[in-house]
């Protein structure tokens, strides 16, 4: 069973419109799309979250205390539907949501004894703290926070510290990284496929290497923030950066992602659908989407796969 989880959130941000993701998402017909292919989907609608301060800055964190309700409130969410056997589908919003949803499948790999890898595909590094940070926009810092980096209202969510090891992480299609989160990013030794990477070595060889030791058991979680896309495909999103991936260079990785049989949990963030009012990049979002999940992917995304054979 596939559970959708809404968290309309852009306290992380400081462009308004993410917080419209999760419902664009369902005018764009996910729960039909993941029904034809054969999935059980159980929408469980839009989360609440109530924070004491509202636009709070807090030691360098843009609105705080909204980002930390919010990260608590899907953590729950992400939690529950684990405990229940279901693969927890999370709609955002912006990327700060993954601070809950990780902290969550983190503590339910440790208590399963099941190892976890983490496949965080960005144009952004969001490997900010807020003293590296330019804007002190939180959706730029969640895997400083899950890797024990911050404040311990959002480091120790999943009950132990720190949430992930930067080895858990693979990062695909990067473009854009701050200059002192550079200095972070290498100092952590954090895996990362940039889109200079993906352009020299080829994405069958990228997709290669972020996958290589996924093994049968393994919990993959799939952060799926959507300015991965060049906004020339995807212009839905409120932090574009140019040079990012085609539709069809995308449908391959979630094809190669799906391929594992290990896909066990998912975000779906930073999807605006005020910079792109026809909803098409709504539509691209679900479509990729399908790809990911699909339980019968070799009849499906054979596709993608003659794509990636024909483009070497």
């Amino acid at each position: 069973m596939i559970s959708l989880i809404g968290a309309p959130c852009e306290a992380g941000a400081n462009v308004t419109g993410s917080a419209k993701g999760p419902d664009s998402l369902r005018r764009a017909g996910i729960c039909d799309s993941l029904v034809r292919m054969g999935c059980k989907v159980e929408d469980q609608g839009n989360l609440q979250a109530k924070a004491p301060e509202q636009n709070s800055t807090v030691m360098g964190y843009r609105n705080f205390h909204e980002v930390v309700a919010w990260a608590r409130a899907v953590h729950i969410a992400v939690a529950g539907a684990l405990k229940e056997g279901n693969v927890p589908v999370l709609l955002g919003g912006d990327h700060s949501l993954a601070m809950g949803s990780i902290s969550a499948v983190a503590a339910h790999c440790r208590r399963k004894h099941k190892s976890l890898r983490v496949l965080w595909l960005d144009a952004h590094a969001d490997f900010n703290t807020a003293s590296t940070s330019i804007t002190g926009n939180m959706h730029g810092m969640p895997l400083t926070a899950l890797c024990g980096q911050g404040p311990p209202e959002l480091t120790q969510l999943a009950g132990f510290y720190p949430a992930l090891q930067t080895s858990q992480i693979r990062l695909l299609g990067v473009r854009s990284i701050d200059p002192e989160e550079h200095r972070a990013v290498r100092r952590a030794a954090l895996p990362i496929l940039t889109m200079r990477h993906i352009q020299g070595r080829g994405i069958v060889r990228a997709m290669n290497a972020a996958l290589a030791d996924i093994v049968p058991g393994t919990h993959v979680h799939v952060s799926f923030d959507v300015d991965c896309i060049d906004p020339s495909v995807l212009p839905g999103v409120s932090t574009p950066e140019k040079g990012g991936l085609q539709l069809d260079t995308l449908r391959y990785c979630m094809a190669r992602i799906a391929q594992t049989g290990c896909v066990a949990s998912v975000d779906l963030v930073e999807l605006n659908p005020v910079a792109d009012p026809t909803g098409e990049s709504a539509k691209r979002a679900v479509d990729l989407l399908a790809v990911l999940l699909n339980p019968d992917w070799e009849r499906h995304v054979q596709r993608a796969f003659s794509w990636a054979d024909h483009a070497g």
